[in-house]
């Protein structure tokens, strides 16, 4: 018998998808004037997350479990001018969790069923003598087609950095 080619459904194709993914990295590094156990906290604890980690739109869903090959699941309806709202869905996977120093996790970020990225983050805590020093690293790879393709590096990297906005809002409101 001969060989077939693959069925692409069943390895997981989606609509949409790019021939090949794009892939880029970005580091956003940053003070916070908090010990690195209160920023792995902000992480580790659902309702401190809450306060800072959220999809744009009205929330649909969410749960969390901090443990490794635990993840965050998040859904959300985001509006969308003279069209329907699109349906925004976040998975991740934690990896490697070292308490108060290391956070590594892979996710996927869908817009309307379609996964268009997926990335792998590590985020180091670094303590510094007046707080801690927190490095964010992502990988991504871009994988459906978008309107404005060079865009999509630095959407998600200000996205990143208003989620980061965010945790340092919470850390100074929890101290």
């Amino acid at each position: 018998m001969g060989a077939t080619a693959p069925d692409a459904a069943a390895e997981g194709s989606s609509e949409g998808a790019l021939a090949a993914a794009r892939h880029d990295t970005f580091t956003v590094s940053l003070h916070l004037p908090a010990p690195a156990s209160a920023v792995y906290e902000a992480f580790s604890d659902t309702p401190l997350r809450l306060r800072w980690f959220k999809l744009p739109g009205r929330q649909t869903a969410y749960r969390h479990d901090f443990t490794v090959n635990g993840g965050e699941r998040a859904s959300s309806l985001f509006p969308v001018p003279g069209a329907p709202p699109e349906r925004l869905e976040y998975a991740s996977r934690y990896l490697d969790l070292t308490p108060c120093s290391r956070i590594v996790y892979a996710y996927t970020a869908r817009v309307d069923d379609v996964v268009r990225w997926a990335s792998l983050v590590t985020v180091a805590l670094d303590p510094e003598a007046d707080g801690t020093r927190l490095r964010w690293t992502e990988q991504a790879a871009f994988l459906a087609a978008s309107a404005e393709p060079e865009h999509d590096l630095p959407h998600l990297r200000g996205a990143t950095r208003l989620r980061l906005n965010g945790l340092v809002a919470a850390l100074a409101a929890d101290a």
